[in-house]
């Protein structure tokens, strides 16, 4: 007669309604991180202005507000305390005082604009219809775009690097290198930067392309850096290109016109050319890791048919456009991949 050994009881855990709470309330949170980025109130802790009243003082509010808004972002590891004194945890000290070269507060600008927000308020329709139905149409000379390429620059600095050291490593050849919907033009200048003897052209809108020759001429590569004003579904972008950059731009699209654009990229490269291609790249089973996969979402919400694509199918759609090499590179810590796609 055999024993069957007992199972060690569980620990019994109680349905709690307190993760739904959460989820529900979480835009509290978004509206107190806003509201202490508006106020400059890490700024002005970090500065030394460590108490209530002295945060009120320096910032021009009042000392009641000041410290309700702080507990609640101590209460969110956005802040940390001892006794009546605040201080900046590393991460707020490194991305929300405005002293600091990774200061990424400026990105709320354009996550928070009225546009976006509308967006997810009306998720239940996109989702209903499988994609946003209300998209909002600006303008090529739209300030909104400036403010984009503005204001997203802290959050891709981290990206750009990486991606410069993938695609160019310890090659110094003379490189023709092409910058989609270059923004602040981030990717292209960290080429330029890893290689002094490559040369970018950046297409973007006319008014947009103004921040991303700013960048260029602030990182000192501006006489290497040229412009190429309108969509790149439109414009003549040329051919002979050694490497083509396509950073966080195709999620915007469904896959036909995808196929557009990557013929078009194919045309214009050389033999043995490269696309690089970022962006969040979600495992085949759509729930991982968590920053890739929820981005799909952000999708569904704000375009018509874009997607957080797989690593399978960017590369089918990069060989039905006559590619065949494809080399893949996860970017940790950053959320981003890298398909390097080549023509042979």
């Amino acid at each position: 007669m055999s024993v069957i050994p007992a199972t060690p009881a569980q620990p019994r855990t109680e349905a709690s309604p307190f993760r739904l709470f959460q989820a529900i309330n979480a835009f509290q949170l978004t509206e107190a991180i806003r509201s202490a980025i508006e106020l400059d109130i890490f700024t002005a802790i970090g500065a030394g202005h460590t108490t209530a009243e002295a945060v009120a003082s320096h910032c021009g509010i009042a000392e009641r507000g000041a410290r309700i808004l702080c507990d609640f972002l101590v209460v969110n590891g956005f802040l940390s305390k001892s006794g009546n004194q605040y201080s900046l945890n590393e991460h707020s000290a490194k991305f929300l005082d405005r002293n600091s070269p990774a200061y990424m507060g400026s990105c709320t600008e354009f996550l928070l604009t009225d546009d976006i927000r509308q967006n997810f308020r009306d998720l239940t329709n996109a989702v209903r219809h499988g994609g946003c139905q209300h998209t909002y149409a600006h303008a090529p000379e739209s300030p909104v775009w400036v403010a984009f390429a503005r204001s997203m620059a802290p959050m891709m600095m981290m990206a750009s690097q990486g991606l410069a050291e993938i695609v160019v490593g310890n090659e110094r050849r003379t490189m023709k290198v092409l910058d989609i919907a270059a923004g602040h033009g981030l990717f292209g200048i960290e080429v330029l930067r890893a290689n002094p003897r490559a040369e970018v052209t950046a297409v973007d809108w006319k008014n947009v392309l103004e921040v991303a020759r700013e960048n260029a001429k602030k990182f000192g590569v501006a006489d290497r850096y040229k412009t190429l004003p309108g969509s790149i579904f439109d414009v003549d972008i040329g051919t002979g290109y050694d490497l083509i950059l396509v950073p966080n731009f195709l999620h915007h699209f469904d896959e036909p016109t995808i196929a557009l654009l990557l013929n078009k990229l194919h045309r214009a490269l050389k033999p043995g050319g490269k696309v690089a291609t970022l962006e969040f790249v979600p495992e085949e089973d759509r729930v991982s890791p968590a920053v890739p996969a929820a981005f799909a979402l952000i999708m569904l919400a704000e375009t018509p048919g874009g997607d957080a694509y797989t690593r399978a199918e960017l590369e089918h759609m990069f060989n039905r456009a006559s590619f065949s090499r494809h080399e893949f590179h996860a970017m940790p810590p950053s959320p981003h991949s890298v398909l390097v796609s080549t023509r042979d």
